[in-house]
C-alpha cells in the first residue's frame, strides 16, 4: 500500500510544473514585513513555493519528507537564486537543536499526519525548534469548505497522473480542533483567520485555516 510519501516522491516533478507561487503569496509577504529578519525553518517545504517572500535577509531552511520533492526544491531555489539549506526529514523528528529558529512557516503541512500523536508530535518538535517568542504560520484544510462537507474527516484526496489517481491523505481539521491542538502544544494564538483570499462574512466556510502562533 503507497502512503503519501510514496505519492509525493511520484508526484513531484508534475506538482513542481503546476504550481511556481504560493497560494499565501499575500500573507507570507506580510509576515517577512512582520518579522524583518532571522533564522527561519520550512516544515514541508515542498518544491519551495513558500520561500521567495523571505528571500532577503532571511537565513533559510527548508525540510520534507520526500526525497524527489527536495530535488524539485533545489531546483526551484536555484531557478530564484534562493540560499536554502534543505534537509530531508519528518516533520516529527525535525533535526536542530531547541531553540534554533526564530521563525517558522509550515503550509499545509500537519493535515497530512495520519494518527493524532504524530499531529500533537509534529507540532511539539515545532514549538521545540523555536526560540521563546519565536513566531509560526501554519496552515490546513478547513473541515468545514464546502468540497468537504461529504467527506471524512480522514480524506485520501486523489492526485491525476496520466491515466491514473495517486492519493494523498489528508485529516480534515475544523478550526477549534487546531486552535486547541497548537495551544496544547505550548502556543499562544497571535491570529486564527481564513486565507486572505477567502471574502465571505463567515471564517467558518473557508478553504483553508491559517494561524499565527507564538511559542511561549
Amino acid at each position: 500500500m503507497s502512503t503519501t510519501r510514496d505519492t509525493y516522491n511520484l508526484i513531484a516533478a508534475s506538482r513542481y510544473n503546476f504550481r511556481q507561487r504560493s497560494r499565501f503569496q499575500n500573507e507570507l509577504l506580510q509576515l517577512a514585513g512582520r518579522w524583518g529578519r532571522g533564522r527561519l525553518l520550512n516544515v514541508g517545504c515542498a518544491h519551495g513555493p513558500d520561500f521567495p517572500p523571505f528571500k532577503e535577509p532571511f537565513e533559510l531552511y527548508g525540510v520534507d519528507y520526500s526525497a524527489e520533492v527536495l530535488k524539485q526544491a533545489q531546483k526551484y531555489a536555484e531557478k530564484h537564486k534562493l540560499k536554502v539549506d534543505l534537509r530531508e526529514a519528518d516533520a516529527r523528528r525535525l533535526p536542530y537543536e531547541n531553540d534554533y529558529f526564530d521563525y517558522a512557516i509550515a503550509v499545509a503541512v500537519y493535515h497530512h499526519i495520519e494518527d493524532k500523536e504524530g499531529r500533537l508530535g509534529a507540532l511539539n518538535e515545532l514549538h521545540r525548534v523555536l526560540k521563546p517568542g519565536g513566531e509560526a504560520f501554519i496552515t490546513a484544510w478547513n473541515r468545514w469548505q464546502p468540497r468537504h462537507w461529504f467527506h471524512k474527516k480522514n480524506y485520501m484526496h486523489p492526485w491525476k497522473s496520466g491515466d491514473k489517481k495517486l492519493y494523498r491523505y489528508y485529516y480534515l481539521f475544523t478550526y477549534g480542533e487546531l486552535e486547541k491542538l497548537v495551544r496544547k502544544s505550548g502556543f499562544e494564538i497571535i491570529k486564527s483567520a481564513p486565507e486572505a483570499r477567502y471574502k465571505l462574512p463567515l471564517k467558518a466556510f473557508s478553504r483553508n485555516i491559517c494561524l499565527l502562533v507564538r511559542k511561549i
